[in-house]
């Protein structure tokens, strides 16, 4: 029995520890699996032992929340679902009832609540019975109608959540590779409780409703499949759902486990709910669970392979990641030899060694993860140096997680990923400056600082000489460099890689100080704040940046290389898009490119956008009849489809207006 409690506590400590992390942080020291595992265990020991210890996590709901929005209580607590993996375990939880089979959605569970028609607040789960309000995000949901056909009080929950072609779309825009998303759930937990919501809006967050809880005055017959018709006639995105029986069940969690291999919303399981309404309610619940539905979790295909060795991969920051490289298996329909560890706690737990047999799996059927170490040898070295630069290295313990650091300020993968962005196309675009060719250039010493990118002709010959280079390629890459040179000034500031400051950002900064580098060095939080888009996590990193003497500096030396266009800032006149929104889709006649018509927009003191959402004001598609993606979310939401020649007399109109004020 005393082995039994002291494996209790352990459980409890750990998938606390790894909740709070989860569900406040938006961040993972545990993978799903593991959770899952420690979780059961957990439970079949309280069984077993007819103890529950103080703090459980099988007994509480949620965390407490932790964040600046308001807070607010729920009318009714949001419980946990009861779980399986077996569908013989739902077709005896089922019986002879009717059954509504939906995802179950990797997101974050949203309460709305409408009077009169219009939506008057939205609070997220929160602990369950405490939750976040964080209704101006709502509003600028995708999906969200503001307004419906229905007068009468409604409160509904569902789930907000970013689809994996918005999560890509979004990482590949991020030029640092450490500032990238794990997955959409962080991604989307982090954009929904944002302060500024206007981040919100440009995360292209979905909501998809799955559950009715008031409707005054409504007949639904009884019926769960009734409440979800219901709701998609108030205009609601309803989560996908299909009416099962005990024998058709089996049938249909096959279809949707076929779907979820390209299912672009963020899944990882089934929920079954009862379709009749007054038995469900009937059943009650326990202090943990509702007894009116239950989840079905995605049984993982689960591969044996052996760890080869462990990748150490150094990044900007100066945290290097374990990976583990481990013999090629086939999973969930693709070939796999490489999962990331994220860090030393969990490299330890596990135990790992070189020629360990261990287990992969995909979470949530996408991201290779080690399930489990059956060999356990804990034979992994933890480097004392930095594999790129050689420098030493230290662990360090954040929040309970252990990680491996490089101590040198002057690491060459520190200054890598720095010089890739200074060199990409939406900074300086010099051709010719691979990451593998600047590697070359700072480990031979040609390279320290940005300014010394314009210089590189003092190093002609030992170029010239080098491998896979000659005097063509070297001809090449100054003819580009010197191209380079004439640039414009958000150009600068979004390739200094100040931590968020992207090209967009970099716009705005740069006009609402009118071009003024020396005012832009010089803003303090305050002004920064009061600009369109810059919240306080931006205003921070710009103040940080530009505190530190050595960046000032090099940001000094830098401009002594270049020729910065002059630019001006558009009158009141002249802004006549001031305030609107494009989104430019499809092939152009008129222009060039569509840098070329978003230059013109951002001169009329417009803004352009990549995605068409509630704050889009035109979508300009020269196929303005087309059935893409972005013409039906522009009709859905009543906004003008332009043709470049719509927009050009809208253009023509707008300032001819201004002209006969």
């Amino acid at each position: 029995m005393e082995d039994k409690i002291r494996r209790m506590k352990e459980l409890v400590s750990t998938l606390s520890q790894a909740g709070r992390a989860y569900y406040q942080e938006s961040r993972e020291i545990m993978s799903n699996y593991e959770y899952d595992k420690q979780y059961d265990e957990l439970v079949r020991l309280e069984k077993e032992t007819g103890i529950i210890l103080s703090g459980s996590p099988t007994q509480e709901v949620g965390y407490q929340v932790l964040s600046e929005l308001p807070k607010e209580a729920h009318q009714s607590p949001m419980l946990s679902l009861d779980k399986t993996k077996s569908i013989e375990d739902l077709q005896e939880w089922l019986g002879s009832q009717k059954g509504l089979l939906s995802w179950k959605l990797d997101g974050l569970t949203i309460v709305l609540t409408y009077e009169d028609g219009r939506l008057i607040k939205a609070v997220t789960r929160g602990n369950g019975e405490i939750g976040e309000v964080i209704t101006p995000n709502a509003k600028a949901f995708v999906n969200i109608p503001l307004s419906i056909p229905y007068l009468g009080r409604l409160v509904l929950r569902g789930e907000a959540v970013i689809k994996y072609s918005d999560f890509h779309r979004i990482n590949e825009e991020l030029p640092d590779v450490d500032a990238k998303y794990k997955n959409p759930r962080n991604l989307c937990s982090g954009s929904v409780r944002q302060l500024n919501s206007q981040i919100t809006a440009q995360r292209n967050v979905n909501f998809q409703a799955f559950a009715l809880v008031t409707a005054e005055g409504i007949d639904v017959e009884n019926s769960r499949k009734h409440q979800f018709s219901w709701l998609e006639s108030q205009g609601f995105a309803v989560v996908d759902h299909c009416l099962v029986t005990r024998e058709t069940l089996p049938e249909e969690v096959e279809r949707f486990a076929e779907a979820a291999k390209s299912y672009d919303i963020p899944s990882d399981g089934l929920v079954l709910l009862l379709d009749d309404i007054a038995y469900g309610d009937s059943l009650g619940h326990t202090s943990k669970f509702p007894r009116n539905s239950i989840a079905f979790k995605w049984a993982d295909e689960v591969r044996e392979t052996r760890l080869k060795y462990i990748e150490w991969s150094p990044s900007r920051t100066g945290l290097i990641n374990p990976v583990a490289v481990f013999e090629p298996v086939e999973l969930e329909g693709t070939t796999v030899s490489r999962a990331s560890v994220h860090n030393i706690s969990i490299m330890e737990a596990f135990e790992l060694g070189e020629g360990d047999e261990i287990t992969i799996y995909k979470a949530n059927m996408i991201i290779p993860q080690i399930a489990d170490n059956h060999t356990r040898s804990g034979k992994i070295q933890i480097p004392s140096h930095c594999p790129v630069c050689g420098g030493e290295t230290e662990i360090r313990q954040v929040d309970e997680v252990r990680s491996l650091y490089c101590t040198n300020p002057d690491c060459q993968a520190k200054k890598l990923k720095s010089f890739t962005l200074f060199v990409s196309r939406d900074a300086l675009n010099v051709d010719g400056l691979s990451e593998a060719t600047l590697e070359k250039f700072i480990g031979a010493g040609f390279i320290h600082e940005f300014a010394d990118i314009f210089h590189l002709d003092q190093h002609q010959e030992a170029i010239v000489e080098m491998e896979g280079f000659g005097q063509k390629s070297y001809d090449n890459l100054i003819s580009s460099i010197q191209k380079a040179a004439h640039t414009t000034l958000a150009r600068v500031i979004y390739g200094l890689g100040i931590a968020g400051i992207g090209l967009a950002n970099a716009k705005v900064l740069c006009r609402t100080f009118r071009f003024d580098i020396s005012a832009m060095r010089q803003a303090s939080y305050e002004d920064l704040i009061e600009i369109d888009g810059i919240g306080d996590v931006l205003a921070r990193a710009w103040i940080d940046y530009f505190s530190n003497p050595s960046n000032q500096l090099l940001l000094d030396h830098l401009l002594e290389e270049l020729d910065i266009q002059k630019e001006t800032v558009a009158t009141e006149e002249e802004a006549v898009f001031s305030g609107k929104t494009f989104v430019i889709t499809g092939s152009l006649t008129h222009f060039s490119n569509r840098k070329e018509l978003q230059a013109l927009i951002e001169s009329k003191g417009g803004k352009a956008a990549g995605s068409v959402s509630a704050k889009t004001s035109y979508l300009i598609n020269n196929d303005t009849t087309s059935n893409s993606s972005k013409n039906k979310k522009a009709k859905e939401l009543n906004i003008p489809i332009l043709s470049e020649e719509d927009f050009l007399t809208l253009l023509e109109e707008a300032e001819g207006g201004n002209h006969a004020d």
